[in-house]
């Protein structure tokens, strides 16, 4: 994240336990008497990042000796003793300034945390996202004024929120001032007073946008919160849980106390003593006294000398937000006590007390910790599991450390199988951890999978770079590829490729891990054939398109100019070059195409390809001086066109202005030598030319002062209306291919007889280099460009221009990630994970969604597939397919016959994909029930079936679907 400095402390030496809960650590520091633990990560801590300063301390931290802790913004305590704790929140709530504590632990498969900020943090932004924006529709004149929102337009705003309005036509005392929010409706709130006489009545246009207003809380002590908790309940199935692991923990601690141990693994003499401390932790406190529970308390003693590697997971990156949170002021704080736990995969029932050695005989490996909260039997399933991951980004490197820590796939009959199709690029680097800057332009999965057998060896890797789809279906991916695993997990960017997965996964009836971050929210989804619904059984409702007119001519955000850049760079360096490569590898020759043209034959593109040729420039100073007639035509032709159409006081039919908000009318811009966005865009569009035509340029021809001296022969065409019409419907789609009149062919058969005139085109003149846009390349000046244009189109319609870093963000759809969140939701998929091998039922999974912003983590249980109701007392789920075995023999009837026979309704319908094979009101159709069904289903390849979809009547007559109906040739 980027932090100053970094202090990792710890007094002791690394063991062979610790392998299974710490990353870092390697075989060889727990030989020879084992490494300081502190001391074995700091230079694999060091590695992530090179600016910040990264430091270890073994000296022993006591409650007489916290003086060492002054030179902290922050402190952070792990799996400390709570009289420690305590100590230290106490020294830190009274130092000057105060310090920010943080503790938190992991016993077993029980996790906490806890902060203290002091008695006044402030928090200056809530949830370090954009501010919320819109435009406003009408204000009426009251004691609070209703702001209303432009038709069909949410204004995404809450009461207690502040805003602040701009561009208020009539009403503009509102303008620049700040106003708090009550939520009247998804599209109304009043604010204050708008009643006085500085208040005109409202006429058109204006723009509100929310104004983040810093707040302080106030936070107790540890002590305090002890004895009465502030908790969060992140799971209502068992909403009493956070209390009475609050309970169990202080019962813990005692316990460590009064035994200098932790319980014994599943000894039922310690759990007994661990709740008769229980209730002596309660004694007095009526809210914690209804708070023991002795199942919960023995779940405790059983598993605390373990650790369950991914509840650490999901612990770390929340703590590790909760440190960013306090030292930056971003994101609402924890408030205070967070407390989780993954009960549901200890043994149900629990071992009898004469079976729970052989439950978690530990064998003193790295696998004890684990064995001790899932039992060995578990962790042998878990060593020959067959598990196959798409994607290898941040999640995929998140989750293969946890595959490492857990030792997925080490068994003979085990195999991690890994795909990803990227290479590794310098951006990832910041939340993708198992990468390194020497791993740029390296494959992800294999670089993955070697960081992966650095933590454990153990593990059976087979790192692919395919991508996942119908493309390499039946190459790499086929359906006997999806039953030789035992789970699919994603770890994906994008919903296309969730569903395309979801569906070879339903297919096959596998489980699947779906997960995904969006900056600090998260979310992850347990799929379990049978037992929940699949990822495409919801779906997300559509994203909003921007009309095309609005990208076109009427941009009213700086997403829309950004937009529009972005699409200028695609058409300008990308498409067409790339038409005109392909134009000219299928037409040969020039002489050729002349000969065509001149004999009526206008061959496809050939207008496109020719004016290319004729304006292509040969030298750097025609890229310069391109580039500055591109600048007139864009952002001063352009808007005189627009005014020239549609003058600012042009009426609707309705007699309403037509530049009112959103729209809003274009101001040309004068070129202007000695303006920076102005030469920007100059010698961005004009480097670019220059590289698609294959100029070769030095660092003086990119110099300012060589620009400007070439700026100075250019000629700028003076203005002359266009007649091309300006789209206003917001209905309208983009138009898809621009209808060539004869005299446009008549025009340009010209121009390619006159280059030609002056003799043969060398062969390098028909060639073009496209762009690919590349976000991460700052030498290619793609982002320079866009940047540019988009910021010079927003001044030309006064919509405030946005610094490069937003630009980028916005034109490469980066996904806003944070290694914190990441983290959390890897570790909670990966619990899931450890439930599928189980073979769980459906309450014990959970899926997850969750803000580290706000902060909050919402556990649910998944819900079951949908019922399709066929008859009355037939029904199926999307898991189901119906199978019929049948020969080349086999006629459509006693297929037919087969269906019904097998489950007991008769198919009313055939159909193969788009081919209706058997529908009997198609004339003809009824005579096919005596041919073979391979007529109409025809085999590819070495195909061993085909799904058909199968229509059936219901009792009322009407027409039902079943589930597909394997036909096996």
């Amino acid at each position: 994240a980027g932090v100053r400095s970094v202090t990792v402390h710890d007094t002791q030496q690394a063991c062979t336990a610790d392998l299974g809960t710490n990353f870092f650590l390697r075989q060889k520091d727990t030989e020879d008497g084992g490494a300081n633990r502190a001391t074995a990560c700091l230079p694999h801590l060091a590695e992530l990042n090179p600016y910040v300063l990264v430091s270890s301390s073994t000296t022993p931290l006591t409650a007489d000796n916290l003086q060492a802790l002054d030179e902290f913004q922050c402190v952070v305590l792990t799996d400390a003793p709570l009289s420690l704790a305590k100590a230290v929140d106490v020294y830190c709530r009274t130092h000057s300034p105060p310090i920010m504590f943080i503790s938190g632990a992991v016993r077993g498969v029980f996790g906490q945390v806890f902060c203290d900020f002091g008695d006044q943090f402030e928090v200056v932004d809530y949830n370090d996202e954009e501010p919320v924006e819109g435009f406003v529709g009408n204000i009426t004149k009251a004691e609070r004024g209703v702001v209303s929102c432009l038709e069909n337009h949410l204004h995404g705003l809450s009461s207690g929120m502040w805003v602040s309005f701009r561009e208020i036509n009539g009403m503009t005392a509102l303008n620049g001032t700040r106003q708090q929010v009550e939520e009247i409706s998804g599209n109304q709130f009043s604010i204050g007073d708008t009643r006085g006489a500085e208040f005109e009545e409202y006429q058109h246009g204006g723009v509100f946008q929310e104004v983040k207003m810093p707040f302080t809380q106030a936070f107790q002590s540890l002590e305090a919160q002890l004895a009465k908790p502030d908790c969060t309940t992140p799971d209502f199935s068992k909403p009493e849980a956070p209390l009475q692991i609050h309970v169990a923990m202080q019962a813990l601690d005692r316990f460590v106390s009064d035994n200098d141990r932790l319980p014994a693994a599943w000894s039922s003499t310690d759990s007994e003593k661990l709740i008769e401390l229980a209730r002596s932790v309660c004694a007095g406190n009526s809210e914690l006294e209804s708070s023991i529970d002795e199942d919960l308390l023995r779940d405790v003693a059983y598993t605390s000398v373990g650790c369950f590697a991914p509840l650490c997971a999901s612990i770390g990156g929340f703590m590790a937000q909760q440190v960013l949170t306090c030292v930056s002021g971003k994101f609402t704080p924890l408030k205070q006590m967070l407390y989780i736990d993954a009960r549901e995969v200890l043994p149900q029932p629990r071992p009898a007390a004469d079976q729970s050695s052989a439950f978690a005989s530990l064998c003193g490996d790295r696998y004890d910790q684990l064995r001790v909260c899932v039992g060995s039997d578990v962790v042998d399933k878990l060593s020959n599991v067959r598990l196959f991951m798409v994607g290898c980004g941040a999640i995929g490197c998140e989750m293969m450390k946890n595959y490492a820590l857990l030792g997925v796939g080490r068994a003979t009959d085990g195999l991690i199988t890994v795909t990803d199709n990227d290479l590794i690029e310098k951006s990832n680097l910041n939340r993708q951890f198992l990468f390194r800057p020497r791993h740029i332009q390296k494959a992800k999965s294999t670089m993955a999978a070697a960081a992966t057998l650095e933590i454990n060896p153990d593990l059976r890797i087979d790192a692919q770079q395919q991508k996942v789809g119908a493309e390499t279906e039946r190459t790499h991916y086929p359906d006997e590829f999806f039953q030789r695993q035992d789970l699919c997990v994603n770890a994906l960017d994008n919903v296309e490729a969730r569903r395309y997965m979801d569906s070879r996964c339903v297919t096959n009836t596998r489980a699947l891990l779906e997960s995904g971050t969006l900056g600090a929210k998260g979310h992850t989804q347990v799929i379990v054939p049978y037992l929940t619904e699949s990822f495409s059984s919801r779906e997300d409702p559509p994203a909003k398109e921007v009309p095309y007119c609005t990208l076109k001519s009427f941009p009213a955000t700086i997403e829309h100019t950004i937009q529009w850049a972005r699409d200028k760079f695609e058409n300008v360096f990308s498409q067409k070059p790339n038409m005109f490569v392909r134009f000219w590898e299928v037409n040969k020759s020039p002489e050729s195409v002349l000969q065509l043209l001149q004999g009526n034959s206008c061959p496809e593109h050939a207008v496109q390809a020719i004016g290319l040729l004729s304006g292509r420039p040969d030298s750097w100073e025609d890229c310069v001086h391109h580039a500055r007639k591109k600048f007139e035509k864009l952002f001063n032709h352009a808007a005189k066109d627009l005014l020239h159409a549609f003058p600012v006081d042009t009426l609707m039919k309705d007699g309403s202005l037509f530049w009112q908000s959103p729209k809003r009318p274009p101001t040309p811009l004068i070129f202007d030598m000695d303006n920076e966005e102005h030469m920007q865009f100059i010698t961005s569009y004009a480097y670019l030319k220059a590289q698609v035509c294959g100029i070769k340029l030095s660092d003086a021809d990119l110099e300012l002062d060589t620009v400007r001296s070439l700026l100075g022969t250019a000629t700028v065409p003076e203005y002359a209306p266009s007649n091309k019409k300006i789209e206003t419907d917001e209905k309208a789609a983009a138009p898809k291919e621009v209808e060539v009149d004869d005299d446009v062919v008549q025009k340009r058969t010209k121009v390619l007889a006159e280059i030609l005139s002056r003799g043969p085109l060398p062969k390098e003149t028909l060639c073009l280099f496209p762009e690919s846009f590349e976000k991460d390349d700052d030498s290619n000046r793609h982002i320079d460009f866009i940047t540019a244009a988009s910021n010079l189109r927003a001044q030309m319609y006064s919509i405030a221009g946005v610094d490069r870093l937003k630009t980028k963000r916005i034109a490469g759809r980066i996904v806003p990630a944070i290694a914190t969140t990441t983290a959390v939701v890897a570790g909670m998929v990966t619990v899931e994970l450890v439930k599928v091998v189980m073979k769980l039922a459906l309450e014990s999974y959970r899926n997850c969604f969750m803000n580290l912003a706000m902060p909050f983590i919402i556990y649910t249980e998944p819900s079951p597939p949908p019922k399709n109701i066929i008859m009355k007392d037939v029904f199926t789920t999307l898991w189901d397919v119906w199978k019929i075995r049948g020969s080349s023999k086999t006629t459509l009837q006693e297929f037919i016959d087969q269906v019904k026979a097998k489950f007991g309704i008769e198919p009313a319908t055939v159909v193969h994909g788009v081919k209706m094979i058997y529908v009997p009101v198609m004339p003809g159709h009824k005579k096919r029930l005596s041919q073979p069904v391979e007529k109409y289903v025809k085999r590819t390849g070495d195909e061993e079936y085909a799904d058909l979809t199968v229509g059936f009547t219901n009792e009322d007559g009407g027409d039902v679907h079943g589930p597909p109906v394997r036909y096996y040739f």
